[in-house]
């Protein structure tokens, strides 16, 4: 499965795959017809107060990535397989934040590429 990554905001493509969006909140100013998201992963995103505490500050990925992870793994077994039952072969993480480097998505795609790795 490939897994890429892709601001809301960002025009759907059809190399998109499947559109999944991991924010607690819909993004704003944005229609869902506009935003095509084909599944809306809640359960995925981290917490309100990681996310403050996080503020997108690149001195605070390693450990945003490492709070991030706890507050996951006893849901991240259920996210991939919620992913990988779709049949989908390309899933499109979808994230709010300006910020395209350090965000939620890309966290979440490491985790959920590293544990298939290890399975």
């Amino acid at each position: 499965m490939i897994y890429r990554l892709k601001r809301i905001y960002e025009p759907p493509a059809p190399e998109d795959g499947l559109r999944v969006l991991v924010e607690r909140l819909w993004a704003r100013g944005l229609t869902r017809e506009r935003a095509q998201v084909g599944l809306w992963l809640k359960e995925a995103a981290p917490t309100a107060e990681l996310r403050r505490w996080f503020g997108h500050a690149p001195a605070r990925w390693d450990e945003f990535r490492r709070r991030y992870a706890l507050e996951l793994a006893p849901r991240l077994a259920a996210i991939v397989q919620r992913l990988h039952g779709t049949g989908d072969t390309t899933v499109t993480l979808l994230f709010a934040a300006r910020e395209t480097r350090y965000n939620n998505a890309a966290a979440l795609r490491e985790m959920i590429e590293n544990r298939s790795v290890e399975n």
